[in-house]
This record gives structure tokens, C-alpha cells and sequence, in this order.
């Protein structure tokens, strides 16, 4: 990694602690310590996902046309604004302005580092680039919740504001450090032939392997991280006698499967094709979706069911990890010369409707219709397999496998394949 590429992963870690200071606590926060209520907490919940819905697009347009460093900058100076305010509020009204300002903040973040990544790398170096911001944004969002957890007081506001200004400190932090990040001159659009803001929408829509890929993205998204907090712990406890302690195991199970697979599964991801990859995750959350059927519809004892709970999250790391190096990086190969951000904003503009209809839809299902819940997502799941395996057919080889440009580039460069092959024996 270059001194650039450094940098945004410490950018990564700490806007990942930062937020995982806050997000785990915002209901108990808003609901019960500012005695706002249930309602105005399901509100700021929602307002984070409309916040992004809205800027999102504008967001792309503004990393095309200025850069993605000076788009991220603005967005951390918002998120903190945001994230000091929520701390401070006290009324309905100042707290769902303040979220929308972080949650604004937020979004932006995403897109912005993604470009910035794919500026600061090449097709060979990507994979495990994405690859090591995932497991940074898992660790730090694990830490971050970890030492919350510790400070957080219900009968204390202060201690509520003492997490949020933590968390507004982390992101100015991560201003000064990314101010001094030096990334490679990439193209902008004004910059390339043929290409405008006003047309890169339509460009976007008029590339069929992209539009595959976002509605892949949005059933991947839909069927796992929107049900994390939202309908699969909903089901644990409704139907599988779940308890919170054992919920909060599911999800720290999670978390180290991700920190302990991601780089044992890498070098797996990287030899095969991106396409198989993903619709082989389709049938790994098929089976933990099966295993979720068994801890709530099985017949087995409590320890049984909180076991097979449990290993339903861990399944779902396995996948999530598998993806980390797939998914990201074949939205940069996608993209065409300087429109990286838009395609970034377009995939994350996806995610974040996922991640806005996923809870609204698996929360009540997973509480009241147990099977049909787990037949549902367990059939998403498997639709998954199926778009992956369609998506392959609109990639190139090297879009789907960019292995096999290392190995041509090793071929023409003299040296016959046999003897490359004898020279590494």
C-alpha cells in the first residue's frame, strides 16, 4: 500500500469507530433517554434512510465533476455537525434535523472513499483493498460499540452527549488526516470526451451489466443486512426464545467471523470467478436461513435453538466476506474512464433502499409469520445464486475475472507459459 491508500484505511477505521460509538444506542438514546418515545426514535431511524435517498445522487455528480476528496471533506464536516447536535437535542424537531445531517454526512462518506480507493488502486490491487476496508469498518464498528456500551448511562444524558461528541471527534480527526491524502489525478467528467454530468444517469441505465448488479445488490442487501437488527432478530426472539444477551452474541458472532475470514477467504475470491462467488453466498444464506428455520420451527431444546441462532450470523459473515472483494471492485470495473463516483453513488443509492424497505418489510413478517418469514428470505436467497449467475453473462472474462489479465500480462511479457509455470515449481 502506498502512503495515500494508508491513509483512507485510517479514514475507514475511524469513521467506522465513530459510528459504532452511537448507532447501536440511537433508539434507547432518542425513545427512553430524551423521553421522545417510540415513535420519534422509528423516525430517526427513517430519516437516516431518506437523508441518503436524497443525496446520494447529488453526490455522485459532485465526485464526477470535483473529486471525491473535497465531496468527503464536506461530508465529515456535516456528519460531525450532525452527530454534536444529536448529542445536545433535546426536542423532536432539533433531533430529526441533526440526523438527517448526519445521516446525510454518512451516506456521502461511502462513495466518496470507495472512488478514492479505486483512484488509489489498480484491477490487481483492488480486490484486497476493498477486501481491507471491510474488515477495518467491521473492527472499528465493533470497538466503537464495545467502549459505547461501557460509557453509556440510561439514567445520564451526558453520558449519551459524551458519545455523540466522541463520535463528532472522530470525524474531524479523519478531516485532518484525509487533508493530507495526495491520490492519483483521475479523470472528472469535464475531462473526458463525450461525457456529462447531465447524461451520466442515462449512460448508467444504458449499461446492462450495471443495472444487473444493482438489482442484485438490492436483493443481497434486501435478504441479509436489512434483516440483521430489523426481522431476524425479531424472529430469534419471538420464535426461537431468543434472549438479548444471546442476540448480542449472534451479532459479535458476526463480527469475528468476518475479522477472522476475510483474508482466509481472499485468495479463494481472487482465483475464481466474481460471478460464482456471489451465487455461491446466495446458497450460503440459503442454508443459514434454514439453520434459522431449525432454532425457531425445530422441535429441539433452547441450547439447540440459541446455537443454530447463533451460527445464522456467523453464516452470514462467511458470505458478507466473500462479497467485500467482489462486489465493490466490480463496480469499478464497470464504471467507464472517470465516472468511478457516480457508479459508487449509484450502487450505495441501492444498498440504502435495501437497507430503507428491509426492516419496514422483514420486521412485522419475522414477528408474526415465522415460516413464511424464513420461507421468503430463504427463496432470496437462492434468487441471489440465480442473478449471479446471469450477471455472468454480461461480464467480460476480465470483469468477471481479473486473474486472468495478471496471467496474460505474464504471457506476452517473453516468457512462455511452460516456463513461467517450471520457474515457479
Amino acid at each position: 500500500m502506498g502512503a495515500a491508500m494508508r491513509r483512507i484505511h485510517v479514514g475507514n477505521a475511524l469513521s467506522a469507530f465513530g459510528l459504532g460509538f452511537t448507532v447501536p444506542y440511537l433508539y434507547v438514546y432518542v425513545a427512553q433517554v430524551r423521553g421522545l418515545g417510540s415513535v420519534t426514535a422509528g423516525l430517526v431511524l427513517a430519516v437516516f434512510a431518506v437523508a441518503a435517498l436524497i443525496v446520494l445522487p447529488f453526490a455522485g455528480r459532485a465526485i464526477v465533476r470535483r473529486g471525491p476528496l473535497p465531496v468527503l471533506l464536506v461530508a465529515l464536516v456535516t456528519a460531525a455537525l450532525g452527530a454534536l447536535s444529536l448529542g445536545l437535542s433535546a426536542s423532536a424537531a432539533t433531533v430529526l434535523l441533526s440526523a438527517a445531517a448526519l445521516g446525510a454526512g454518512q451516506a456521502v462518506m461511502q462513495p466518496a472513499l470507495a472512488t478514492m480507493i479505486v483512484d488509489c488502486s489498480t484491477a490487481e490491487t483492488r480486490s484486497r483493498a476493498f477486501a481491507m476496508q471491510f474488515f477495518l469498518q467491521n473492527l472499528g464498528l465493533g470497538l466503537g460499540g464495545l467502549i459505547g456500551g461501557h460509557l453509556v448511562d440510561t439514567s445520564s444524558p451526558a453520558s449519551f452527549t459524551l458519545l455523540f461528541a466522541i463520535e463528532a471527534a472522530m470525524f474531524l480527526v479523519l478531516v485532518a488526516v484525509m487533508a493530507t491524502v495526495r491520490t492519483p489525478h483521475a479523470p472528472r467528467v469535464a475531462e473526458v470526451p463525450g461525457q456529462s454530468a447531465g447524461g451520466s444517469w442515462k449512460q448508467l441505465l444504458g449499461n446492462r451489466a450495471m443495472v444487473q448488479l444493482c438489482v442484485l445488490g438490492f436483493v443481497l442487501f434486501f435478504a441479509c443486512y436489512g434483516q440483521f437488527e430489523s426481522g431476524l432478530s425479531a424472529y430469534g426472539v419471538e420464535a426461537a426464545g431468543i434472549s438479548t444477551s444471546a442476540l448480542g452474541t449472534a451479532l459479535a458472532a458476526n463480527t469475528l467471523m468476518i475479522v477472522v475470514a476475510q483474508f482466509a477467504v481472499l485468495k479463494f475470491v481472487e482465483r475464481r470467478k466474481r460471478s460464482r462467488v456471489i451465487a455461491a453466498v446466495g446458497l450460503i444464506w440459503a442454508v443459514a436461513w434454514a439453520v434459522a428455520g431449525y432454532a425457531g420451527l425445530g422441535h429441539g431444546s433452547q441450547a439447540m435453538a440459541t446455537a443454530a441462532f447463533i451460527s445464522t450470523y456467523a453464516l452470514f459473515g462467511l458470505g458478507e466476506a466473500m462479497l467485500s472483494p467482489t462486489l465493490a471492485p466490480l463496480v469499478a470495473d464497470l464504471a467507464p474512464t472517470g465516472m468511478a463516483g457516480q457508479y459508487n453513488s449509484a450502487f450505495a443509492l441501492v444498498k440504502q433502499l435495501a437497507l430503507a424497505i428491509g426492516p419496514a418489510v422483514g420486521g412485522p413478517l419475522g414477528a408474526s409469520l415465522h415460516a413464511p418469514y424464513i420461507v421468503v428470505f430463504l427463496l432470496f436467497s437462492l434468487g441471489i445464486t440465480v442473478l449471479a449467475v446471469r450477471l455472468g453473462r454480461q461480464l467480460t472474462d476480465v470483469q468477471n475475472q481479473p486473474a486472468l489479465a495478471r496471467s496474460r500480462v505474464v504471457t506476452k511479457g517473453g516468457a512462455p507459459a511452460d516456463a513461467v509455470a517450471v520457474a515457479e515449481a
